[in-house]
């Protein structure tokens, strides 16, 4: 089985996050919201509660809910 498709790691010291998704790097998410629209432009599931599914997302460091370098 291979690891998730999506991967956020830890924020950053401004706050964002690094994402990549089928080992391709899309962007930094600042918000979940980024997260979610990087998925829609992948063509991946969008809905909100796929965020926590991890066979699509793999939340390194820390989950969704932190935005902030700190946590």
């Amino acid at each position: 089985m291979e690891g998730a498709p999506v991967i956020v790691q830890p924020p950053g010291p401004d706050g964002g996050r690094r994402v990549t998704i089928r080992g391709e790097y899309v962007g930094i998410a600042y918000h979940l919201l980024d997260v979610v629209e990087f998925l829609r432009r992948a063509g991946l599931p969008e809905a909100s509660t796929t965020v926590d599914d991890p066979e699509l997302i793999e939340w390194r460091g820390i989950g969704p809910k932190a935005w902030t370098a700190t946590g």
